[in-house]
């Protein structure tokens, strides 16, 4: 659907069904992996040390999925 599609944190939060700081807080805390699921976007850069981060929306949807999927399992466990 998204396959290969790189979004702003605005649009892919949107498109994620999720609000931009829990976008950041997955991608700080280590389930979306730099290159695979985020990278800094190239374009229209002024500063090179705050670049803007693009989401991969298809990967991060998987991540995402497969992060609560654990986290349910897990409390079933219990």
């Amino acid at each position: 659907m998204w396959a290969n599609s790189w979004d702003s944190s605005r649009s892919a939060a949107t498109k994620l069904g999720i609000k931009e700081s829990e976008l950041s807080y997955l991608r700080e805390s280590g389930v979306f992996k730099p290159g695979i699921h985020w990278r800094s976007s190239p374009f229209g850069q002024l500063k090179p040390w705050s670049p803007e981060a693009i989401y991969n929306i298809d990967l991060c949807k998987k991540a995402i999925i497969k992060n609560y999927s654990i986290k349910i399992s897990n409390k079933n466990a219990a």
